[in-house]
């Protein structure tokens, strides 16, 4: 898993409540388990019309918006089915964090165990800055997981909750199988001991 520390990065807004994992990535895609090959897909029944081309009135299909790496959403984003594939969709699609001021629980799980960090916000503020996407053209901000910060070039700074466990995981990139091999030495020592046949 990479490390997540500092990114900054161009910003999306899809600040709308409940959007859930079906939206994210449709079930009829959901074809593997492997955290591959999802990102096409991404919000799939919003992003394309009916004939398979784009439509043009998707955000992520505007121009000013298709390298975003950090998403804007509304309360509640990820509900629905407790699908992985949702935060590998978003990952593989190039985002490294989605801004939001509530997530559904194994969503907000499922997303830090891969690296992507979801940022809770009051949702003045994260509409504050739904605001200044809209107004200005390249818009970006920074998201310091170290300092526990989001701000922006101008006025903006807001600081954010992130339970420590899972801050120290990203910053050091350890998922949940890096965590284990950590302890590698020790679990050789204890199988030698007593699983010896």
């Amino acid at each position: 898993m990479d490390k997540f520390t500092k990114h900054k990065g161009l910003v999306a807004p899809l600040f709308q409540p409940n959007v859930d994992t079906d939206q994210i990535i449709p079930k009829q895609f959901l074809k593997s388990i492997a955290r591959t090959g999802f990102g096409a897909n991404l919000f799939n029944d919003w992003r394309f019309l009916d004939d398979g081309t784009a439509n043009p009135d998707f955000v992520l299909n505007q121009p000013r918006y298709r390298v975003a790496s950090i998403l804007l959403a509304g309360e509640n984003f990820g509900c629905g089915s407790s699908r992985e594939h949702a935060p590998w969709a978003l990952a593989e699609y190039g985002f490294r964090a989605i801004i939001a001021p509530s997530f559904a629980d194994i969503f907000y799980s499922n997303c830090l165990k891969i690296g992507l960090l979801p940022v809770v916000l009051p949702e003045s503020k994260v509409a504050e800055l739904v605001v200044k996407c809209e107004e200005t053209e390249n818009y970006q901000i920074t998201v310091d997981l170290e300092n526990r910060t989001i701000y922006d070039e101008r006025d903006f700074s807001e600081n954010f909750a992130i339970k420590e466990f899972a801050r120290f995981c990203l910053l050091n990139g350890l998922d949940n199988i890096d965590l284990i091999l950590q302890h590698e030495a020790k679990i050789t020592a204890y199988e030698a001991k007593y699983c010896a046949a």
